[in-house]
């Protein structure tokens, strides 16, 4: 399996796939190549860190099976000093381990075997979520009590202090707090966050909920940001 043959746009995104099977990575870097990314490809744990501090790409396609560190302590490294977009491929089914790929701070998720055009729309979804939201220059700011929201610095801030948050879960928090009395579905959370052209388990909300709640600071007992609505989804602000 090759990609399709055509001309390809000079580089303006980096990307860096992550696959101990080398073949397999090419097939990946081709197809991103093909869509005008400049592609970076390593083969395992240690070296996919390294390449990620030297590279900082919009996307890394990172899998979950490596030699040296597995995907998800890459993950979670990486998270330590990066935004960037993670999409892990796992060859396993299980739905525990494709939540734990997400609770370490990936954004979406394969299954393998996959399709490469797949891989690359599920690519082109995440990058139509700009870091900087379109718009004026100065927007309200949003949020509820001590909880700031600042959409177009993208920060957050409770009772003054900056939360360090991942894109997704901030994309999820400023989606609730754009309509602060609204009760989110899961599926209405999708499409603000992902978009309407997503296609995949609906409870990774779930799994970016329960970390953005952890970050705030909420607990089961006392959710005074992130309120479950039951029968639902969610809605910013606290239980009544």
């Amino acid at each position: 399996m090759t990609p399709p043959a055509g001309p390809s746009a000079a580089p303006a995104r980096r990307a860096v796939v992550v696959d101990d099977e080398a073949p397999l990575a090419r097939i990946v870097a081709g197809y991103l190549e093909r869509e005008g990314f400049a592609v970076r490809q390593v083969h395992d744990g240690p070296a996919a860190v390294e390449a990620v501090r030297e590279t900082d790409p919009d996307v890394v396609v990172l899998d979950l099976g490596l030699p040296g560190l597995d995907g998800l302590e890459v993950c979670r490294r990486v998270r330590a000093f990066s935004d960037c977009y993670v999409l892990v491929l796992t060859a396993r089914a299980e739905e525990a381990d494709t939540l734990l790929g997400l609770a370490a701070g990936a954004d979406d998720y394969l299954t393998k075997p996959f399709s490469p055009r797949e891989l690359v729309a599920r690519v082109g979804v995440l990058m139509r979520r700009p870091r900087r939201p379109p718009g004026p220059a100065t927007a309200p700011r949003l949020g509820v009590g001590d909880l700031v929201v600042d959409p177009v610095g993208r920060e957050v801030r409770r009772d003054g202090v900056l939360v360090d948050l991942t894109r997704t879960e901030f994309d999820v928090l400023a989606a609730l707090a754009a309509e602060p009395a609204r009760a989110f579905s899961r599926h209405a959370l999708v499409e603000a966050v992902w978009g309407p052209g997503w296609v995949g388990d609906e409870h990774l909300v779930d799994v970016h909920v329960l970390h953005l709640r952890r970050k705030l600071g909420d607990t089961a007992e006392e959710q005074r940001y992130v309120r479950t609505v039951r029968g639902v989804g969610y809605r910013l602000g606290p239980g009544r």
